[in-house]
């Protein structure tokens, strides 16, 4: 009886020693740009909202998993590149061009990276811009023949320079000065006059006008060249745990969703985390934002990464080449939709901006036209006011300030392009009906007014019409 049950000790003990010895911790290492606000969805709120913990896999091999997962933020992608490399982070989230030499970094260390989602961009280019000093004469882009531009080396707001100086048959060696400078230096620069404009990502074409040093006078749709940020895992590290990309993507798709149903509360999140202002952060992440969360490989998307790696060997910053077909992969995006009961095919049809569904908050009427529409945020009020028409948002405006109310931001969409656009930096064409259309530079809406009658005004002028005419 005592041999049978020392036995019994020794197997019992012998099994919790293998059950000891198989269990595992696995890292899940992210590198982030959380300042980058339109990688929000696959970071700082998947993060802050701990999504990724919902959705780590527990069963099966996973079953006596223990998850490290770690968090660090960077500036830029290709800090986040060299710590990949050295095998400290698994995933990495960063916009095409990084991207693209995120792979040929791999390739030469002898390893290799997956592109393995899009996350927000678009398929016209905005996101990229040309901001100028605010009281610089230059109005358009085709102004700045034989002027000073800076840009980020090698990022995808280099490629909207070049393409827009090969627009205006410019040669970017001899008919402008473009020079090296990260945003960090290039808002100074503004601010002292060193510069005559500077090219930048997300967010900073933005960003700069709202903090009242800067004036947009590009929007990277004018150029036509798609862009985007998303997502790169190690091949190898998604060959052994496919599950735990699978499930960082379902967290992508979360946060996506969570983004997109309280769009005012997310941007004040972003905001908290990164310092950049909320009334920025909604310009993207609101309803008919300058760019759309889309997670699928639109065929726009696929090119843009080839024309990245194409452009990096034009600016001689890689001489080495990419299998485009492996080095994106559809495959765990694919997956992870499947898991959440979405059609991947039907949202890749879809090129949609994000989608305003809501009434006028003056008239009750629906809104219908995107092209149209006017914001207005109030200074402590959770949501977002919706007008169908500007004319609207103006009499609205007049009637908040009547009560005392501050207001925090009026938005608008450009006529012509439909992209949303911050309304005190903006220009308007009154018609000779009294219909008020908005317009990012002063030369479309002299066009408009040309072509369609009506006066241009910026937003004082425009606001001061309105009023009076009611």
């Amino acid at each position: 009886m005592r041999l049978h049950s020392l036995l019994a000790t020794l197997m019992m003990t012998a099994g919790f020693v293998t059950s000891a010895a198989q269990a595992e911790t696995i890292r899940v290492a992210l590198g982030t740009q959380d300042a980058t606000i339109n990688t929000a969805t696959g970071g700082l709120i998947i993060r802050e909202e701990k999504l990724l913990e919902k959705y780590l896999p527990h069963d099966g091999k996973y079953k006596d998993v223990t998850y490290d997962i770690q968090w660090k933020n960077f500036t830029s992608g290709a800090p986040i590149t060299n710590e990949q490399i050295a095998g400290k982070l698994d995933f990495g989230i960063m916009a095409e061009f990084p991207g693209v030499l995120n792979g040929v970094a791999h390739e030469k260390a002898g390893r290799k990276s997956i592109f393995i989602t899009v996350l927000q961009g678009s398929v016209k280019g905005s996101g990229n811009g040309v901001v100028v000093p605010t009281d610089s004469p230059i109005q358009s882009f085709s102004e700045l023949k034989g002027k000073t531009i800076s840009v980020p080396f090698a990022s995808t707001a280099h490629a909207l320079l070049l393409r827009a100086v090969k627009a205006q048959g410019w040669d970017s060696e001899k008919d402008v000065t473009i020079i090296t400078q990260a945003p960090e230096v290039a808002g100074p620069a503004l601010q002292a006059n060193k510069i005559d404009a500077h090219a930048d990502f997300v967010p900073y074409a933005e960003l700069f006008p709202w903090r009242g040093f800067a004036r947009k006078i590009l929007d990277g749709s004018q150029a036509a060249g798609p862009t985007f940020h998303g997502a790169l895992v190690d091949a190898a590290y998604a060959e052994k745990y496919p599950e735990i990309v699978v499930a960082y993507l379902r967290a992508a798709i979360e946060a996506d969703r969570l983004v997109a149903a309280e769009p005012e509360k997310y941007s004040e999140l972003i905001a908290k985390v990164t310092g950049v202002e909320a009334e920025v952060d909604y310009l993207f992440h609101g309803p008919l934002g300058l760019q759309t969360r889309d997670q699928t490989w639109k065929p726009e998307f696929r090119q843009d990464v080839a024309t990245a790696l194409d452009t990096l060997k034009l600016l001689k910053k890689t001489d080495q080449g990419l299998d485009l077909n492996t080095f994106i992969s559809d495959r765990y995006i694919r997956e992870a939709f499947k898991q959440a009961g979405l059609d991947y095919d039907a949202q890749l049809k879809n090129y949609d901006q994000s989608p305003l569904k809501a009434k006028d908050a003056l008239t009750g009427e629906e809104i219908n036209d995107p092209k149209r529409v006017a914001q207005i945020w109030v200074k402590g009020e959770p949501l977002v006011h919706h007008y169908a028409t500007a004319n609207n948002a103006f009499k609205a405006l007049k009637a908040f300030e009547g009560e005392g109310k501050a207001i925090r931001v009026f938005y608008a969409q450009d006529r012509e392009s439909g992209i949303k656009l911050l309304g005190a930096k903006s220009w308007f064409v009154r018609g000779d009906n009294g219909d008020v259309s908005a317009f990012l530079l002063k030369e479309n809406a002299e066009a408009w007014a040309k072509s369609n009658g009506g006066k241009v005004l910026d937003f004082n002028g425009v606001r001061a019409a309105v009023l009076a005419s009611n």
